[in-house]
C-alpha cells in the first residue's frame, strides 16, 4: 500500500485533521474517535469524544511523535460532552486550541485554552468564547497578524438552530429554493480569546453570482470549514455532509463573498470528510481522514495526508486517493 493512503497512526482512532506549521515541524490537532457505544443517529450522538491528542511529525512520511492527552473533558468547567473538531493557532509565542463541544444545556459552544508549548498540554478558559456557538473552529492568522475564526455546521452542528439570531431548538435548515447556510466569521480580539467586532456569515456564491441553494447538496456549505491563502487568494474548503465531497470556493477578501471553484476530493470509506491544507517545505499538502482503519465504522476513523496541488490559474486540482 502507498504511503499516501496509510494512516498517520494506528495506536488510536483521528479524525479532522487541523495542520500547523510551528517550530519548523507540522503538528496535527485531530478529533480522538473512541467506541462508546452511543447509538447513531443523524445529530452524530455516536461521535462522543472526551479528549485531544497532539499529533507531529518532522518530514511527511516519517515518525509521527503522539503528544498525549493535550486537553481532556473534564478540564473544562462549562463541557458537558462531546469534543469535536478542534485548530489551532500562534500568536507571540503562545499556542491556541480552539474547540466545540456541549455545554450543560447540549448546546455547542467554542471554547479556547491556551499553552507555552504547541503539542500542549492546554489549559482552557473557564467559560466559552462569548458569544460562540456550533462546531469546527478554523483560525486564520492572516498576513497582517489580524487572527479571524471561522466555523459552523448544519444539521449535528446546529447552524440551523441560530437562523434568528438566538438558539432555536426547532430551528430548520432554510427550504431547497432558499440560499444555504454559510459558515460564520469573526475577526478575534488581540489575545485570541473573544470575538473584536460582530459574526457574519460568508456567502458562496455560484459563477453566476447567485448564492448556492439549500437543496444544492452536491455544492453547498455542510461543515468543516478551512481557510487558507494561496498567491493573494483566500480559499475557504469545506465538507459538503450527505454528499461527502470535499468543495472550495475563492475570495479576495476573508470575509468574501466567495465564489464556488469545485470539487477536490471525493467520498472517502465512512460517512464524514473533514480536512486541512498546509504549506510545508514549498510543497501543499492534504490532511483528511477516512474510516478505512476500523473497517468502515464512521465513528472510528483515521488522518491520512496526500499531496495537493494547483495548476497555473490557480485551481486545486483533484486528490488522487490510494
Amino acid at each position: 500500500m502507498p504511503m499516501s493512503d496509510l494512516p498517520l497512526v494506528t495506536h488510536l482512532y483521528t479524525a479532522d485533521p487541523s495542520a500547523h506549521v510551528f517550530e519548523g515541524r507540522i503538528y496535527i490537532y485531530p478529533s480522538h474517535d473512541r467506541d462508546s457505544g452511543v447509538p447513531a443517529d443523524d445529530l452524530g450522538a455516536h461521535y462522543d469524544m472526551v479528549d485531544y491528542h497532539v499529533l507531529s511529525l518532522e518530514e511527511i512520511g516519517g515518525k509521527v511523535t503522539d503528544h498525549g492527552v493535550a486537553l481532556a473533558v473534564g478540564d473544562v468547567p462549562w463541557v458537558d460532552k462531546q469534543f469535536w473538531a478542534p485548530d489551532a493557532a500562534v500568536k507571540n509565542g503562545r499556542y491556541y486550541l480552539f474547540f466545540p463541544a456541549k455545554d450543560r444545556q447540549g448546546i455547542f459552544r467554542i471554547g479556547v485554552a491556551t499553552s507555552d508549548r504547541p503539542g500542549g498540554p492546554f489549559k482552557a478558559e473557564p467559560e466559552p468564547i462569548p458569544g460562540s456557538f456550533s462546531i469546527d473552529p478554523c483560525c486564520l492568522m492572516d498576513d497582517d497578524q489580524r487572527a479571524y475564526l471561522v466555523w459552523g455546521g448544519i444539521w449535528g452542528g446546529q447552524l440551523q438552530r441560530w437562523r434568528t439570531g438566538s438558539y432555536d431548538p426547532n430551528g430548520q435548515e432554510p427550504a431547497p429554493h432558499e440560499p444555504a447556510l454559510g459558515p460564520r466569521i469573526a475577526e478575534l480580539s488581540d489575545d485570541l480569546k473573544s470575538f473584536k467586532g460582530g459574526i457574519t456569515e460568508l456567502q458562496i456564491l455560484d459563477q453566476q453570482g447567485r448564492p448556492l441553494l439549500a437543496g444544492d447538496h452536491d455544492r453547498r456549505y455542510f461543515e468543516g470549514p478551512w481557510m487558507h491563502k494561496y498567491q493573494g487568494t483566500y480559499y475557504l474548503s469545506y465538507s459538503t455532509g450527505d454528499t461527502h465531497y470535499l468543495v472550495y470556493a475563492t475570495s479576495k477578501s476573508p470575509r468574501g463573498p466567495f465564489a464556488f471553484q469545485g470539487r477536490f476530493l471525493e467520498p472517502v470509506i465512512g460517512w464524514t470528510t473533514h480536512h486541512s491544507i498546509v504549506e510545508f517545505k514549498g510543497r501543499w499538502w492534504l490532511f483528511h481522514h477516512d474510516a478505512s482503519l476500523s473497517g468502515g465504522q464512521s465513528h472510528l476513523r483515521c488522518v491520512k495526508v496526500k499531496e495537493l496541488f494547483y495548476d497555473a490559474a490557480g485551481k486545486i486540482l483533484p486528490v488522487k486517493t490510494g
